[in-house]
């Protein structure tokens, strides 16, 4: 589940989005190797299974466990359902964490559902037959996504997870907040939203303006939606790269 992606210096660790894999970060990691040694992850439930219980922290237990080998601090860089588990890890690790990028995900979902959602990828065509099918169902940046992350087989492409799965994680963010998380994390941060965001409209500037004990750094991406960093990845590196250069590298 801790793919060691090569690279000098400091640890570098890669969490995806949900659906996503730790392959979807392959793009992103050669000019990472840069500032540090990579590591990407797949998380439970996306190709191996999911804990008993489906809640934040036992996503975030199961991060912290595979985690054990890294012994320096690392910079943790996460997208959407990575960055909600990077900045609750750096919470309950604050001596594990020395910087932190968030990339599309907010605190509070309270009132939501993701019932609609998850029908919706019930209802998908699966297996996806080829890479020309996946692009026509879900545009270029969508499909390399998902091509990235579900699983080939002779067929076509499969999901790599379970869908009712997927749905209860993202249901327990309907039902519960993460703000108290969000201002135990001690180290520097960037948070990078998308223009097309799926956050609620002003949560993650409202982020940026949380007293807590690290600076914190605010970009948003125009012409990105959620995948900021296939969708604009000029930007996204050199926002990544700023914040590295200032807070990590040293």
């Amino acid at each position: 589940m801790l793919h060691d992606e090569g690279g000098a210096g400091g640890p570098i660790l890669l969490l995806h989005g949900l659906m996503g894999s730790a392959r979807t970060w392959r793009r992103h990691v050669p000019w990472l190797r840069e500032h540090g040694h990579v590591y990407a992850f797949d998380a439970a439930g996306h190709g191996r299974p999911a804990p008993d219980e489906l809640t934040t922290e036992a996503f975030v237990a199961d991060l912290t466990e595979a985690l054990a080998p890294i012994e320096r601090p690392m910079t943790v860089i996460g997208h959407s359902m990575g960055g909600l588990h990077a900045w609750c890890f750096a919470a309950a690790h604050p001596d594990r964490v020395r910087a932190l990028v968030v990339e599309d995900m907010a605190p509070d979902f309270r009132g939501r559902t993701a019932s609609d959602w998850a029908a919706m990828i019930g209802s998908w065509p699966t297996p996806f037959r080829d890479e020309p099918t996946m692009v026509d169902f879900f545009g270029p940046v969508a499909a390399q996504y998902f091509m990235d992350s579900f699983e080939l087989r002779a067929d076509g492409y499969h999901l790599h997870g379970e869908v009712p799965v997927w749905r209860d994680i993202s249901e327990e963010w309907g039902t519960r907040d993460f703000w108290a998380q969000w201002r135990d994390v001690h180290a520097p941060a960037l948070l990078i939203e998308g223009e097309f965001t799926i956050t609620p409209a002003g949560q993650m500037r409202q982020m940026a303006g949380t007293p807590r004990q690290g600076p914190t750094r605010y970009e948003r991406i125009e012409g990105a939606g959620h995948l900021v960093h296939d969708d604009r990845p000029a930007e996204y590196r050199a926002a990544v790269e700023s914040f590295l250069a200032e807070f990590a590298d040293r």
